[in-house]
């Protein structure tokens, strides 16, 4: 006879301690649900762009994150959450991910002024020629 496996699916989850992106950009860890469309949040973040204030929110204006607080009590209270959020080390989890990478290079990138667009113009030509030199030396000596 058979073998039939059956585990728990990957999904993220809306749960207490999970922590979510909101649309401004910023982070926060549910600390209730409210009902199926609705939360109370708290996000206190080191990082003064990332911090949330107390407050409500509603799901279809969040992004749920890969990250959770383990062990986050229902309704914690912010000084709760924010030792929950520093012992889980949240910021350095979210720094580490793509999605904080991506967000940080197009940042990056609108706080460009005309002249730094255009010495990275002047890079990315250098390299290309660089890039051409090389793959032709290679070619001829094949």
């Amino acid at each position: 006879m058979a073998e039939l496996n059956i585990g728990a699916t990957a999904w993220r989850r809306v749960e207490v301690g999970r922590v979510l992106r909101l649309e401004n950009g910023s982070l926060a860890a549910i600390v209730e649900i409210i009902d199926h469309k609705r939360a109370l949040v708290d996000g206190p973040s080191s990082n003064e762009k990332l911090t949330t204030p107390r407050g409500e929110v509603s799901f279809a204006n969040t992004l749920l994150t890969p990250i959770v607080i383990d062990k986050l009590p229902r309704g914690a209270r912010t000084g709760t959450v924010k030792k929950a959020w520093e012992a889980a080390g949240v910021d350095a989890k979210w720094a580490a991910t793509n999605w904080a990478k991506k967000q940080d290079k197009q940042e990056k990138r609108q706080a460009l002024t005309d002249f730094d667009r255009f010495k990275v113009m002047r890079l990315k030509k250098q390299r290309r020629f660089e890039e051409r030199k090389a793959l032709a030396k290679i070619k001829s000596s094949a």
